[in-house]
């Protein structure tokens, strides 16, 4: 990726982030109008999903509004009707594709009934097969690639990513030391251990992968990372019992599943609504009414 300038950076945001003084096709009367209002509904999130694909292709400084617009389908106007700015964009990209995984993750610390061993296991595969596995982990690599041009976007990250990440491991470590599984170490650094591999893997897979000499296999990585792990954190009798072999899906392939049938039902509910209300338009306009003789 081609270094930006601070000077570069701050002109695709001015270009980006201002916005248009004509109306959107939506509010305007004949056929563009008519085009545009069939998804009005479910537009934010094609936006969210043509930001996302661009950003990880692209970067944050070469990715313009109006290249998002287009690859949705939809007038720059559009764009700005859900989102103020591009930072607003990236926001609501990285609200929309990394938070609910790290919520479920969260969630699952509270309701998991088996050892802490088993559930740092299932965090770890979950991680991989929900965010490292998937073109979202290419959020990772724009952040740390141009972080010191936009520093806004660098903390909103941290906040919203990388300290909720931290603050999950942290609980499964008190989780295991609670149950006696694990030795009481300081969540700082152990948790930063347990996630610096991980975001090792995505930027190989995102980097240096395609150039390597030798691949790295991600199941066989996180294999072998959770077992250096737990020699380190396991005691007591959870040192010297193995992890059981795994039975079924794994827990994150379900909370993938639920979260592709909530995306899709989110989406049909979109579009339902967009029908009902486009009917009721069509009902209520003038041609519509009646002509008088």
């Amino acid at each position: 990726m081609p270094a930006v300038s601070p000077s570069s950076a701050g002109r695709h945001d001015i270009a980006d982030d201002s916005a248009p003084a004509h109306e959107d096709g939506d509010a305007a009367n004949g056929s563009a109008g008519r085009r545009w209002s069939r998804r009005k509904s479910a537009r934010p999130q094609e936006l969210v999903a043509a930001a996302l694909e661009l950003f990880v292709e692209r970067g944050y400084a070469a990715t313009r509004l109006e290249d998002v617009a287009a690859a949705a389908g939809v007038s720059k106007g559009t764009v700005y009707l859900y989102f103020a700015n591009k930072k607003e964009l990236f926001q609501s990209v990285v609200r929309e594709n990394l938070v609910p995984a790290l919520k479920r993750g969260t969630d699952l610390v509270d309701s998991y009934e088996g050892s802490t061993p088993e559930l740092l296991r299932e965090l770890l595969r979950g991680w991989w097969g929900l965010i490292g596995a998937t073109p979202v982990a290419g959020l990772t690599k724009l952040i740390m690639a141009e972080s010191a041009n936009f520093p806004e976007i660098a903390r909103f990250y941290n906040e919203e990513v990388m300290i909720p990440g931290d603050e999950l491991f942290a609980r499964v470590l008190q989780r295991g030391v609670a149950r006696g599984e694990f030795r009481a170490l300081p969540a700082n650094p152990t948790t930063t251990l347990i996630c610096a591999p991980l975001v090792f893997l995505m930027l190989w897979q995102r980097a240096f992968g395609a150039f390597a000499y030798d691949d790295i296999d991600p199941e066989a990585f996180l294999d072998n990372l959770l077992q250096v792990l737990l020699f380190g954190l396991t005691t007591g009798g959870a040192r010297d019992v193995p992890l059981p072999p795994q039975s079924g899906p794994w827990i994150w392939e379900q909370i993938r599943d639920e979260m592709q049938q909530q995306s899709m039902q989110q989406s049909a509910d979109g579009c339902e609504s967009t029908s009902a209300s486009a009917s009721a338009s069509a009902a209520a306009s003038p041609s519509a009414s009646p002509s008088r003789s």
